[in-house]
């Protein structure tokens, strides 16, 4: 039996909000969709929150995160309910890894001189940060409303280690995004062709739910219906 339920797991400078053109998107497609609000506080804190909205879930669930949401499904994946994993544009560092650790022997993409502190341990993007190298395929206003929501991240979150990465014993799915400028596309596939996922490759920024959410949608749904519950 195909899986019917997603929960989705926001990245680092966004909130659950990120989903909302996706989310009717796959009810139309009659799979229910549930999108965490992570507190952005630690990896453990954000698996935590994950772990809290699969367990409200009832039978199997699919797994999909975004950004920094990567190494939260790559950790919060081995809860008993989650069948697979997709990763939109995100995370997927291995057993005993950190989000850093994933990324650190590839240039820094061009968002990372945008990150700023925001109050004593954490960090957010700047308006231009967000505009030129986030979702620099949304117009403008809709840009400007990806900012005003975004969650600022514990800078502790990047050395956080997963422990165990589901990846490793679950089936997945990735989407790199060929235009973004957030997470270098480099690690993106290079992650992609280690966890052996399906893959596509979109014309995009950081956020092609956003930008392309049909796409999107689509590509989670056909996961949903390749793996059994």
């Amino acid at each position: 039996m195909a899986i019917k339920t997603i929960v989705l797991v926001h990245g680092a400078f966004a909130d659950g909000s990120c989903w909302a053109k996706v989310i009717p998107l796959l009810a139309k497609r009659g799979l229910k969709a549930v999108a965490v609000q992570n507190p952005l506080s630690s990896l453990a804190d954000d698996v935590t929150a994950t772990h809290r909205v699969i367990g409200m879930q009832e039978g199997p669930v699919l797994l999909v995160g975004h950004s920094w949401g990567g190494a939260v499904i790559t950790e919060a994946g081995n809860h008993a309910q989650v069948k697979a994993l997709v990763y939109i544009a995100a995370g997927a560092p291995d057993s005993g890894q950190s989000f850093g650790e994933w990324w650190k022997d590839y240039p820094p993409a061009p968002a990372a001189a945008e990150i700023k502190p925001y109050g004593e341990g954490y960090v957010a993007l700047t308006p231009e940060g967000v505009r030129k190298h986030f979702v620099q395929d949304l117009p403008a206003e809709e840009a400007d409303i990806v900012y005003a929501t975004q969650g600022p991240l514990a800078a502790r979150c990047f050395s956080d280690k997963v422990s165990v990465a589901a990846w490793r014993s679950k089936r997945s799915w990735y989407i790199v995004a060929a235009h973004d400028e957030t997470i270098p596309p480099a690690v993106e596939r290079d992650s992609a062709d280690r966890m052996g996922a399906e893959t596509m490759v979109l014309q995009s920024s950081h956020v092609p739910m956003l930008s392309q959410p049909e796409t999107v949608a689509e590509f989670i749904a056909s996961a949903a219906t390749k793996v059994a519950g």
